[in-house]
């Protein structure tokens, strides 16, 4: 079941429709808006806005509904704009019939997120990929190309 939001639509695929596609245009569909964001991209905010195959970007603009109790955007959100963006760059890579699943990953947070910070941009990048197993990096940066967090994840390739 999926619902819409301000032009952008949420939900889930059903996995017979997934499995008929390749991660590559599973991913384009996100972007173009033909498949629905997950549920949780419309509780945080976030979008899938570029994708080519092993890259993919993922934006936000951080605001006070993120904060954590000293004033700042909480980890939380860091941690899934990454989990995102790197998990959606090695399924850009699969084959129709493959998926994957985040088996960990680990973040640094090198520079305060607030309010103030204005649009962020988290790119994932698919460093390896195997029959079973891949792996990415991801850097979140502010519009002025800083850096404020990145990570790395290891994931498990699925049938």
């Amino acid at each position: 079941m999926s619902s819409s939001v301000a032009g952008k639509t949420y939900g889930t695929v059903p996995a017979d429709k997934r499995k008929e596609m390749g991660g590559l245009e599973f991913v384009r569909g996100l972007v173009d808006g033909t498949l629905p964001l997950n549920t949780i991209a419309r509780t945080l905010g976030y979008d899938v806005t570029e994708v080519e195959s092993g890259r993919v970007i993922v934006t936000a603009e951080p605001n006070d509904t993120h904060l954590n109790p000293s004033g700042t955007v909480h980890g939380g959100l860091a941690a899934t704009l990454l989990d995102s963006c790197m998990g959606l760059a090695l399924l850009s890579t699969l084959d129709k019939g493959l998926s994957q699943t985040t088996l960990e990953f680990k973040i640094s947070l090198v520079r305060a997120i607030t309010p103030e910070t204005g649009p962020i941009r988290a790119e994932g990048v698919v460093l390896t990929r195997g029959r079973r197993v891949g792996t990415a990096e991801g850097r979140i940066t502010d519009s002025a190309g800083r850096l404020l967090a990145h990570g790395t994840t290891t994931c498990l390739v699925l049938e």
